[in-house]
């Protein structure tokens, strides 16, 4: 963004698919020992410095995850997202992404393709404004950042 512009109270998704609730106790070793709550609280406090006002939300359902991207969509709402397992195998979620106009960054905890071989294939990816994985928790920060980065010239 430019000097002239602002984005004091601008509203981004944080959007979170299944199991990403159980950060802490799921498999620490992957996804860390930060909780679903530090993972909220780190999020609301970098959109605060940064001036964006961030919503984080974890649904395990499918249709839900949809919805919310529905109203991302109607909204010209920016999302980050971890789609979790569906980022696999959801054309539901994809197509909803897609309707998108506002920037759509993807997030991974861990880096996909370092783990099996079915999550190298994101169906989101190509829909996506661009794809942060790898860095833990810090992948959330580091797609907030790049919300609020000057664009690519």
């Amino acid at each position: 963004m430019s000097g002239a512009e602002t984005t004091t109270d601008r509203r981004v998704l944080v959007l979170n698919g299944p199991n990403l609730g159980r950060l802490g106790s799921r498999e620490p070793d992957v996804y860390g020992s930060t909780s679903y709550a530090g993972l909220v609280a780190r999020c609301t406090a970098l959109g605060a410095e940064l001036g964006l006002s961030v919503e984080v939300r974890e649904t395990n359902d499918e249709g839900e995850l949809v919805r919310w991207l529905h109203e991302a969509a109607d909204g010209s709402v920016p999302v980050v997202l971890n789609p979790g397992a569906f980022t696999h195998y959801s054309y539901a979620m994809r197509d909803a992404a897609a309707q998108l106009t506002a920037p759509l960054i993807e997030v991974h905890i861990s880096n996909p393709h370092r783990r099996e071989e079915f999550r190298h294939t994101s169906v989101v990816a190509e829909v996506a404004t661009g794809t942060v994985a790898g860095f833990g928790i810090d992948s959330y920060l580091l797609a907030l950042r790049a919300l609020v980065a000057e664009p690519a010239g």
